[in-house]
C-alpha cells in the first residue's frame, strides 16, 4: 500500500545519500511515531502519537460539545437538544462510526481491488489504512440511528456533533505529520519537507533529496483550526444552534472545499500513479482531472450547501 498510508510502517532515518539536496529546503523532525514502548511477557506495547491523536481529539470533542449543551443561552427556548448524559453515550457511536466507517471506506474507495483478494487483511487495522470520508460517513449514519432510537433532532444532533470534529481532525494531520505519512508532491517552496522515507524520496524528476509540501500541516491548519474556529465563533457568537443545520453545513462544505483545495498539493495514493497518470489522478479527460480525494469532496460540498440553504428556513 506504500508507507504514506501505513502508518508506523516507514524507515527511520533515511540513508544518507552523496546527491546535492534541492535548495530551500526544511528537514524533517527528529520526532519518533512512538512516544514510548514496554515490553510485557516478551510482546512489545507502544503508544503511538497517532493513537493519542485519537485519544485526545476525542476527549477535547466530547467536551466542547458538552460545554455546547449545558450553556442555555445557546439554544432556542434556552433548551439544548441533548443532554450531557446523551451525549456521552452518542460519543461510543461515533467511535464505532469513525473506526468503522474509516475503515471500509478506506477499502472500498482507495484498495477495493486488494481487499477482495485479501479480504482477512481488512481488520488489520494496526496497519493503517483508514479514510476521513469513510468515516464521515459512518459518524452520520452512527449519529442518525442513535437520534431516532431516542427521538432527539437528528439535524440538531448532527450540529453538536460537527463542533466537536475540528479537534480530532487537527491532531490527527499533526500525527500524519510526526509519522511521516500522507505526504504531498515534490515542490521546491521554501518550505518544503525532506520526508525520511524511501518512498518519498522516489521522485524521479528531482536531483538530490526530494523536497515535498507538507499537506498534513496544510490539511491541520485549514480542517482543524480555521475550521474549528469559526465553528466555535458561529455557536458562542452568531447563535448557530438557532439554525438548525447550519453548524452540519459549514462543516461538510468547509471540509469538503479545503479537502479539495489540498489535493492539489498532496500526493495520491499510489495505486493511482501510472506512467501514463503521474498525477494519480481518478479522473481524467485531456490532461485535466479529479483526485479521489476531490471526487469524494464533492457530495460532500453539495450536502453542506444544502443544509446551510435549508437553516435559512429556520427561526
Amino acid at each position: 500500500m506504500g508507507a504514506q498510508r501505513r502508518a508506523g510502517k516507514v524507515d527511520f532515518p533515511l540513508q544518507p545519500v552523496s546527491i546535492t539536496r534541492m535548495k530551500a529546503t526544511l528537514d524533517f523532525p527528529n520526532i519518533s511515531p512512538e512516544i514510548f514502548s514496554v515490553t510485557l511477557f516478551g510482546m512489545e506495547f507502544a503508544l503511538r502519537w497517532y493513537a493519542l491523536a485519537y485519544i485526545v481529539g476525542i476527549l477535547l470533542g466530547w467536551r466542547l460539545v458538552v460545554r455546547a449543551v449545558r450553556t442555555p443561552r445557546l439554544w432556542p427556548q434556552n433548551r439544548p437538544v441533548m443532554t450531557p448524559g446523551q451525549i456521552e453515550d452518542l460519543l461510543f457511536w461515533v467511535i464505532l462510526g469513525v473506526i468503522l466507517g474509516g475503515r471500509l471506506g478506506y477499502v472500498l474507495f482507495y484498495q477495493a481491488g486488494y481487499y477482495l483478494s485479501n479480504p482477512l487483511l481488512v481488520l488489520k487495522l494496526w496497519e493503517g489504512g483508514m479514510s476521513f470520508h469513510g468515516g464521515a460517513i459512518g459518524v452520520i449514519l452512527a449519529a442518525f440511528l442513535f437520534t431516532k432510537k431516542h427521538q432527539i433532532a437528528t439535524v440538531s444532533a448532527g450540529d453538536l456533533v460537527a463542533l466537536g470534529l475540528a479537534p480530532g481532525l487537527f491532531l490527527g494531520r499533526i500525527a500524519n505529520f510526526i509519522n511521516a505519512e500522507l505526504w504531498g508532491r515534490p515542490t521546491d517552496l521554501p518550505w518544503g519537507v525532506v520526508f525520511p522515507t524511501q518512498a518519498a524520496q522516489d521522485c524521479p524528476a528531482v536531483v538530490g533529496l526530494c523536497a515535498r509540501h507538507p499537506s498534513q500541516l496544510y490539511e491541520a491548519a485549514l480542517e482543524g483550526l480555521i475550521l474549528g474556529g469559526l465553528l466555535i465563533w458561529m455557536a458562542w457568537r452568531r447563535g448557530a444552534f438557532h439554525h438548525p443545520g447550519r453548524l452540519m453545513g459549514t462543516f461538510l462544505a468547509g471540509y469538503g472545499a479545503a479537502r479539495f483545495f489540498v489535493e492539489f498539493f498532496r500526493q495520491p495514493d499510489a495505486q493511482f500513479i501510472t506512467p501514463g497518470n503521474p498525477l494519480g489522478l481518478a479522473l481524467q479527460s485531456g490532461g485535466y482531472g479529479l483526485t479521489m480525494g476531490q471526487l469524494l469532496c464533492i457530495p460532500m460540498i453539495l450536502v453542506g450547501v444544502f443544509f446551510l440553504l435549508r437553516s435559512r428556513q429556520s427561526t
